[in-house]
C-alpha cells in the first residue's frame, strides 16, 4: 500500500516573529520526525517560506521540505501564495491531506485538511491587533474550522472556546498539547556562570520569558516588583524576550517606578541560556491575560523553577496545582506571592511540584496522537 501523503503548511510560520506558535509548530513536527521511520504508511512534506530553512535546518532536513517563493514579511504576499501557490503544489504533488498549523486554511481548492488553532485571541481582544488584521481573521477562521476534517489545539480551554464561537461540532476537535523539554539540573558552575553574565550575581530573581505585547500585561509584574522593593525586598527582575507594540509602555513604566537597573533586559537568549535562568530564577512570573497553553511553563517547570500565573483562560489548566494562581491586575498579592517564593523551603516544595507537573507532557505523545490522526479516514468534507 502506498503511504497516506501528507503536507504541513508553514508559509505563515515567520522565524522569530510568531512567538509560541513558532515553538509548539517546531517541537511537534520535531518529534513526529524522530519516530518517522515508525510511520512507513505516511509521507509528511513541509511547505514553507524562504526564512524557514535556515532558522531550523535539523527539522528541514528530518522532513521533505518544499520552499515557497516568498519569505513570509509582507503578510499580503504570503497569504496570496497560501491561497494559490500552496493548493497548486499540493495538486501537484499529490498531497491527500494538508495540515494547516497556523489557524486557518484555503477557502478554495487544495485537499482535505486539518487546522491548528493555538488561541482566538483576535477574536476577543481586538483592540490588541490592527483593524486588517481583525477583518481577516473573522472571515478566515469560522469557515476554516468548519471547513476543516478535524481541529486541534494546545488545551481544552481553546477548544471549548472554537466550539463556542465558531459553531464546530465538538466532536471533530482533537486534543495536541505541547511536551515539556527532558528534565534538567543546571550545575551550580553553570548557573554562576550565567548568573554573572547577565549582571545577576547575588541578587533572588524572577523571570518573565515574553515579547512585550500589551496582554503579556508586564505592568502588573513591574509594579509588584516595585511594591517588594519598597519594603525592602531584594528582588529582581529579569524580562527576556523580544519588543512588541507594548514596549514604550514597558519601558515607561520602568522609568516611572523607578527600576531602572533593577530590571534586567536582555531580549531574546539562547535556550541553554534561558535553562539556566529558570533554573536560578525564584520564580517564572506570568501575569497575561491571555494563553492558549503557553509553552514557557513547561520549560520553567521542566527545570524546577517554581510557577505564579494569572489564573486566566488556559493558564490554570496548563499549571494545575502545581503553581500559584493570581488575578492578573492584583499586584499587591504578586508581590506577596514573590516575597513568598524567596523563602528556601517555599521555593524548594512549588520546585518538586513544578517538576511532576511538567512530566505529564510529552511531546513524543502528541507526536503519535498526529499520526494517528493523518490516519483517519478522509471522509468527503473538506474537499
Amino acid at each position: 500500500m502506498n503511504p497516506r501523503r501528507v503536507g504541513v503548511n508553514l508559509l505563515w510560520l515567520v522565524p522569530g516573529v510568531v512567538g509560541g506558535s513558532e515553538d509548539y509548530s517546531v517541537g511537534l513536527l520535531q518529534a513526529f520526525a524522530r519516530h518517522a521511520a515508525e510511520h512507513p504508511d505516511l509521507e509528511v512534506t513541509l511547505f514553507v517560506n524562504r526564512r524557514f530553512p535556515d532558522a531550523h535546518p535539523h527539522l528541514a532536513a528530518s522532513l521533505p521540505t518544499v520552499v515557497a517563493p516568498v519569505d513570509g514579511a509582507d503578510k499580503t504576499v504570503r497569504v496570496a501564495a497560501e491561497w494559490t501557490w500552496l493548493p497548486w503544489e499540493l495538486r501537484r504533488r499529490g498531497i491527500e491531506l494538508a495540515h494547516h498549523l497556523g489557524g486557518t486554511m484555503p477557502l478554495v481548492g487544495g485537499c482535505p485538511g486539518i487546522v491548528t488553532v493555538h488561541d482566538l485571541q483576535p477574536l476577543t481582544m481586538g483592540e490588541h491587533f490592527s483593524r486588517v488584521k481583525r477583518a481577516y481573521l473573522r472571515a478566515t477562521v469560522g469557515p476554516s474550522v468548519r471547513r476543516a476534517l478535524w481541529v486541534t489545539t494546545l488545551s481544552r480551554w481553546v477548544a471549548t472556546d472554537v466550539v463556542r464561537r465558531c459553531r464546530v461540532d465538538p466532536g471533530r476537535m482533537v486534543l495536541l498539547p505541547a511536551g515539556a523539554p527532558q528534565p534538567v539540573v543546571v550545575p551550580a558552575a553553570r548557573l554562576a556562570e550565567v548568573r554573572t553574565r547577565y549582571g545577576l550575581d547575588g541578587d533572588p530573581y524572577v523571570l518573565y520569558p515574553a515579547i512585550t505585547y500589551p496582554h503579556k500585561n508586564h505592568v502588573t509584574l513591574l509594579r509588584a516588583l516595585a511594591l517588594v522593593r519598597a519594603r525592602g525586598g531584594e528582588l529582581r527582575a529579569v524580562l527576556t524576550g523580544g519588543a512588541g507594540p507594548a514596549e514604550a509602555t514597558v519601558r515607561a513604566e520602568i522609568d516611572r517606578l523607578g527600576l531602572q537597573g533593577i530590571v534586567c533586559r536582555p531580549g531574546r537568549v539562547p535556550l541553554a541560556d534561558l535553562t539556566a535562568l529558570y533554573a536560578g530564577a525564584t520564580a517564572v512570573t506570568l501575569p497575561s491575560r491571555y494563553e492558549g497553553f503557553n509553552l514557557p511553563v513547561l520549560e520553567a517547570m521542566g527545570a524546577g523553577c517554581p510557577v505564579l500565573a494569572s489564573r486566566v483562560t488556559a493558564l490554570p489548566e496548563v499549571v494545575d496545582d502545581a503553581g500559584v494562581l493570581l488575578d492578573p491586575d492584583d499586584p499587591v498579592a504578586w508581590a506577596e506571592a514573590m516575597v513568598a517564593m524567596t523563602r528556601p523551603d517555599e521555593r524548594a516544595r512549588w520546585s518538586a511540584l513544578a517538576r511532576a507537573r511538567a512530566a505529564r507532557f510529552s511531546w513524543d505523545a502528541s507526536a503519535d496522537a498526529l499520526a494517528e490522526l493523518y490516519r483517519r479516514p478522509l471522509g468527503g468534507r473538506g474537499r
